[in-house]
C-alpha cells in the first residue's frame, strides 16, 4: 500500500471497475494543479478504452505520467472469472499494440520496462522529464489488484486481498 505524503493527493474510481478512468482523471487533476507531479497508474485494457486522449495531451501539452501496468488481460474482469467462476475466462486476454510506439506518434516519450530491476531507474526517468511520458510495465498476467469492489455489492464489502 502507498503511503501519501500530502491529504487529497489520490484520485481513485475507488476499485469500482471503471475502467479508463485513470487518464481523463490525471488530465484534469495536472490542468487543475499544474505545479504538482501527477501519475496516471491504468492497466492496458483501460488505457485501451481512453488512448485517444493521448492526442488531447499532446495537443495541449499537459505533463501528466503514465503507467500501463500491462498484463495482457483484462485485469479486473479476469479477477471476477478467477474469484467468483471458478477461473472460467472468457474474453478477458487482450492483443495489445505497441503502446510506446503509439505514445511515440502522439511526440510523447516513453518506455517499457520488462525486469523488475530495472524499475526504479525508468520511474524516475519519467517523473524526471519535462513533459507527457508514457511507461509501460509488463506485469504478471495473474496478478490480483485490490482493493476491488465485487459486482453487487456495496462500498462497504471492499475486498482487499
Amino acid at each position: 500500500y502507498y503511503k501519501f505524503k500530502y491529504p487529497h493527493s489520490s484520485i481513485t474510481s475507488g476499485g469500482l471497475g471503471t475502467m479508463g478512468f485513470a487518464l481523463p482523471a490525471a488530465m484534469g487533476a495536472k490542468v487543475g494543479k499544474p505545479e504538482r507531479p501527477v501519475v496516471a497508474v491504468i492497466g492496458d485494457g483501460g488505457f485501451q478504452m481512453t488512448l485517444q486522449e493521448l492526442g488531447t495531451i499532446s495537443q495541449y501539452k499537459i505533463p501528466v505520467k503514465i503507467v500501463i501496468l500491462n498484463n495482457s488481460f483484462l485485469g479486473m474482469v479476469r479477477q471476477w472469472q478467477q474469484m467468483f467462476f471458478e477461473k472460467r475466462y472468457s474474453f478477458t486476454e487482450m492483443k495489445n499494440p505497441d503502446f510506446i510506439t503509439v505514445a511515440r506518434g502522439f511526440s510523447i516519450q516513453g518506455q517499457k520496462v520488462t525486469d523488475r530491476k530495472d524499475l526504479a531507474k525508468a520511474v524516475k526517468q519519467m517523473l524526471d522529464h519535462h513533459a507527457a511520458y508514457l511507461l509501460e510495465v509488463v506485469v504478471e498476467p495473474e496478478e490480483n489488484v485490490f482493493p476491488m469492489i465485487p459486482s453487487g455489492a456495496a462500498v462497504d464489502e471492499i475486498r482487499m486481498e
